[in-house]
């Protein structure tokens, strides 16, 4: 067996765990792995494939990032690719990387990444490419699975940052503002928040009136405690308002949302006449170093993919059901976002302990 491994869309904590876990099941088993470079840019001219035995996966568990690299322009359905007038258009190459797997003398992929790599993989697969997909999202919010690996990483650095906020907002009694990550989903900002005792949490989920943001801040001010942190997921909308504010980006990619931290803040601070400031978090969120239940979930994650591929069992996610790890349908899985659910035990515990939503 010759395994192709391909990581894609924006990175996170624990691929190479991933990585490390399919190269090592599959040595177990005789079988070999490879690595492709850049997503699926290493089938289609770009970077190439490299060689993946157990010494090139030596020691990579506690790294953040990829060794294989990755990138959100990676899509073989719509392929950013240069016209003879020197305008990028977005061209199907799907077929020409489906023939480059066959040409490789692969057996199967694995395919590690978000909602989008996934949506790939299930559209290569019915193209008859072997696929077992890995759920991979800081933002938590592929269906199927309970968790996602990275998602653990980024929700301790959000918090570990909300921590540091609180001594700088009291010492000059402001009001700080947080943008974190998340696109349509609260996951982060809801389990940071509340860890790191926010006083506001703005969620996608949850439309918010700015008044009743304010109000909460205030009450606090009349209380004595004259300071407040707000957490802001950035797909966060207001009651009635605009929709989140995404900025659109060149052929090829994603689009990319952001902003609603700042203009959150400028209306907390010409509401109240607190002085305000905003942070953007950004990709802060991606880096460093997994954390122990990342490289645990992933590992596990990598270890699964193998034996779906030993069992001949392809166009499937590996999931984490607890208390095991146990494959979905990749049908069940592409074009649905797992959102945080309105009766949460942690929304109920955050208004239970006087966190506002805003609403």
């Amino acid at each position: 067996m010759r395994i192709a491994i391909s990581t894609g869309g924006g990175d996170a904590p624990g691929l190479n765990a991933v990585i490390r876990a399919v190269v090592l099941a599959a040595h177990q088993r005789g079988w070999q792995c490879y690595g492709i470079r850049r997503g699926f840019g290493g089938l289609l001219g770009n970077d190439g494939i490299m060689t993946l035995n157990t010494a090139a996966v030596r020691g990579i568990t506690h790294l953040g990032g990829t060794i294989l690299g990755t990138t959100n322009r990676g899509n073989p359905f719509r392929w950013p690719t240069a016209q003879p007038d020197g305008s990028m258009q977005e061209v199907d190459r799907s077929a020409d990387l489906v023939a480059a797997f066959r040409a490789s003398g692969f057996d199967a992929l694995v395919s590690i990444g978000g909602d989008g790599s996934l949506k790939i993989a299930h559209d290569l697969w019915i193209q008859g490419m072997p696929v077992v997909g890995v759920p991979k999202t800081i933002d938590n919010d592929v269906v199927g699975t309970l968790v996602t690996f990275g998602f653990d990483s980024a929700v301790t650095t959000a918090t570990e940052a909300i921590d540091k906020l609180h001594t700088t907002a009291e010492s000059h009694d402001r009001v700080m503002v947080v943008e974190l990550m998340g696109r349509d989903a609260g996951w982060i900002a809801l389990n940071s928040a509340v860890s790191a005792s926010a006083d506001v949490v703005l969620l996608p989920e949850i439309p918010f009136d700015i008044v009743k943001v304010c109000d909460a801040i205030r009450h606090r001010e009349a209380t004595g405690r004259h300071y407040s942190i707000v957490v802001v997921a950035e797909g966060a909308r207001p009651r009635g308002g605009e929709t989140q504010l995404v900025e659109r980006r060149t052929v090829g990619t994603v689009d990319r949302i952001g902003g609603i931290g700042g203009r959150v803040a400028a209306a907390i601070a010409e509401r109240t006449g607190k002085e305000t400031r905003s942070l953007v978090l950004g990709h802060l969120q991606r880096g460093g170093s997994p954390t122990t239940f990342d490289r645990l979930l992933a590992l596990r994650f990598g270890a699964a993919a193998v034996r779906a591929i030993a069992e001949a069992t392809y166009g499937v996610m590996v999931a984490y059901t607890p208390p095991t790890i146990s494959t979905v349908p990749l049908a069940d899985v592409i074009g649905r976002t797992k959102h945080v659910p309105l009766d949460s035990d942690t929304i109920q515990t955050a208004r239970d302990i006087g966190i506002s939503f805003g609403d």
